[in-house]
């Protein structure tokens, strides 16, 4: 879903701390820590990670928290004013973010450092998919010419691995004395992710059930190519839609029955409505679990601070496909 009628107040916006900003430019910077932003919650635990022990040496903010997801997140002037002057900007470059990539082009900073996630995966990077029985977004066209790339790209474990290494550079340009302790930090991380998803290919080779369904929108592209895992689902993950029509309801309620699917699948912060409309009008037992795939864009600060982190999230989803593709 493409977001509209930001680009003219962005921009005031950035020329007005641009004007305003050059007093404070000159002041010393010889105390002040590095500072990093990290656009969500994936790129900030990875950050963290790598960081290690030179946590305390950085300035390390996350963007969109809260519990808020980018898709719907609207800036604000302080963000505008915390990105022009970050030493360092994470972010995934996709449409939801655009806004990120015209502040920084706005306000140049000599030495800051940006990445941009898609851009770093290159050719790993996926158009948005529309399946069988899958209800078009009336917000985009139907005969536009380029398919809108998909962001979800945190949730492949074999795009987590090069995003951490990607950073570990990304922040030795900008502490080079620490670069070595980036790059150790990076692989022990990378050894734990690659670990896990072991387990994910595991998983699948052992399973019965290759398919999934869920009665929402599904940004789990990325999670479910990496492990030929097939899928139905109500939306795209980009999607704006919240009411499933008669013809997708009926369509998933009868995939739930000629493919026996133990169970079906809604996804963080959702109200499971269409899930359920799915099982009424299907013919599976009530009893039939509704199970929650996570999909990291609305991590709440509750989870953080209980100790919720990119793994131990990836591990849930682990957990909870088992219990569908078993």
């Amino acid at each position: 879903m493409k977001k509209i009628g930001f680009v003219t107040i962005i921009f005031a916006l950035l020329m007005m701390f641009v004007a305003c900003g050059s007093d404070s430019e000159k002041k010393t910077t010889a105390d002040k820590k590095i500072s990093i932003i990290a656009a969500i919650y994936p790129q900030y635990d990875w950050l963290q990670n790598v960081l290690g022990k030179r946590a305390d040496a950085v300035d390390l903010k996350l963007l969109v928290k809260g519990g808020m997801d980018l898709h719907s997140y609207k800036p604000s002037a302080q963000d505008i004013a915390t990105i022009a002057g970050a030493d360092m900007v994470v972010y995934v470059g996709g449409e939801s973010d655009k806004w990120i990539e015209d502040a920084l082009a706005a306000t140049p900073k000599s030495g800051r450092v940006e990445v941009k996630m898609m851009q770093a995966l290159g050719d790993r990077v996926k158009e948005e998919e529309v399946v069988e029985g899958m209800q078009a977004d009336p917000a985009e066209p139907a005969d536009a010419e380029d398919a809108e790339n998909d962001e979800h790209v945190w949730l492949s474990l074999k795009n987590a691995e090069m995003l951490v290494k990607n950073l570990a550079e990304a922040l030795s340009k900008l502490d080079t004395a620490y670069s070595a302790e980036y790059h150790m930090n990076a692989a022990l991380y990378i050894a734990k992710i690659s670990g896990l998803d072991a387990q994910y290919r595991a998983m699948v080779e052992s399973a019965t059930h290759k398919v999934i369904l869920v009665g929402d929108r599904f940004p789990f592209r990325y999670l479910v190519d990496d492990y030929n895992i097939n899928y139905y689902a109500a939306f795209v993950g980009c999607s704006a839609e919240s009411e499933a029509s008669f013809e997708t309801v009926a369509f998933l309620a009868g995939k739930m029955d000629s493919l026996a699917l133990p169970a079906i699948f809604t996804i963080d912060g959702s109200n499971g409505k269409i899930a359920r409309a799915i099982l009424d009008a299907s013919k599976k037992s009530k009893e039939t679990p509704v199970l929650t795939l996570n999909s990291m864009q609305s991590v709440t600060d509750e989870q953080v601070k209980a100790g919720v982190d990119y793994l131990s999230i990836m591990r849930e989803n682990l957990e909870v496909l088992k219990k569908a593709i078993k």
